[in-house]
């Protein structure tokens, strides 16, 4: 089926060959469980933001990590945001990225061909336009964009496995920044070529931190998903939102769930918070 092979699902694509059914990982016991963090211009906001997110995560199993950054109010929130998790099909967001910041250092448009991969890539996570343009790149090019990027704790795939990308909250925040605001990183154009396709993101794919999003506020995202034979699912979601007075990131990571659906209902818990807070800010 192609849309089960553009759903991110295929473990061969993101080079894991741990694709098992049925694997259920109980949250590992902790002595010291990491709390929520948030500050903020608005002092009630960040108070609201910790209690409401704490709240939405407290009944949850699994490996939470939580990134929120709001321009408007100068509010950030964190949750283990030093982490790491399996990137799946999120390190695409890096793919375009890098595909964009070495265009722009050669002076050079990207190729129809280019253009094409990079749509399919990010609107429908087609796993086979990734591993071509990963392949393009190189990892010689995408180290250089996370060097430029200040993204230190991200480390590409080995072998091809681009799925396998060692990411955490703090710099796929770092990311977001930077698609979202002007910066010597990414030229303007491209920072809009990337929403622009983030913001084409397939129906079926538009879950996650877009969840409880206001109407009228615009919604960019990038999500993944894979199971593993060890912490079970990993399921993540990106997104950006602008609109009711509001310009903001959220980072949300996750593993050790026992399902798919398991994970997005948990990112959904702290995107309908996050959403909520903020728009009655």
């Amino acid at each position: 089926m192609t849309h089960r092979r553009r759903s991110g699902l295929v473990a061969t694509a993101l080079g894991t060959g741990f694709l098992i059914a049925g694997v259920t990982v109980a949250a590992p016991a902790s002595a010291a469980t990491p709390t929520v963090s948030c500050t903020s211009a608005k002092a009630a906001l960040a108070t609201k933001l910790k209690t409401d997110i704490t709240a939405a995560i407290a009944n949850r199993k699994g490996t939470i990590a939580v990134g929120l950054y709001d321009r408007s109010t100068k509010t950030t929130c964190t949750l283990r945001s030093t982490t790491h998790y399996d990137s799946a099909s999120t390190v695409k967001v890096t793919v375009l990225a890098t595909l964009l910041w070495d265009a722009k250092k050669h002076n050079r448009y990207l190729t129809a061909t280019e253009q094409s991969l990079a749509k399919a890539m990010i609107t429908q996570s087609d796993n086979d336009a990734t591993t071509k343009l990963w392949k393009q790149l190189g990892l010689t090019k995408i180290k250089g964009f996370l060097s430029a990027a200040g993204m230190t704790q991200t480390t590409p795939g080995a072998n091809g496995y681009w799925g396998l990308t060692q990411i955490d909250v703090h710099d796929e925040q770092r990311l977001l920044a930077l698609v979202t605001a002007k910066n010597t990183v990414l030229s303007d154009s491209s920072r809009a070529y990337i929403l622009k396709l983030m913001g084409q993101v397939i129906s079926s794919q538009r879950w996650g931190t877009p969840y409880g999003a206001p109407s009228g506020v615009s919604v960019h995202v990038k999500n993944g998903w894979l199971q593993r034979a060890t912490h079970g699912w990993r399921v993540h979601s990106l997104g950006t939102f602008t609109g009711g007075g509001h310009d903001y990131q959220m980072t949300v990571l996750t593993q050790d769930n026992s399902t798919m659906s398991y994970g997005i209902n948990t990112i959904q818990a702290v995107a309908k918070v996050v959403h909520k807070d903020l728009a009655a800010s």
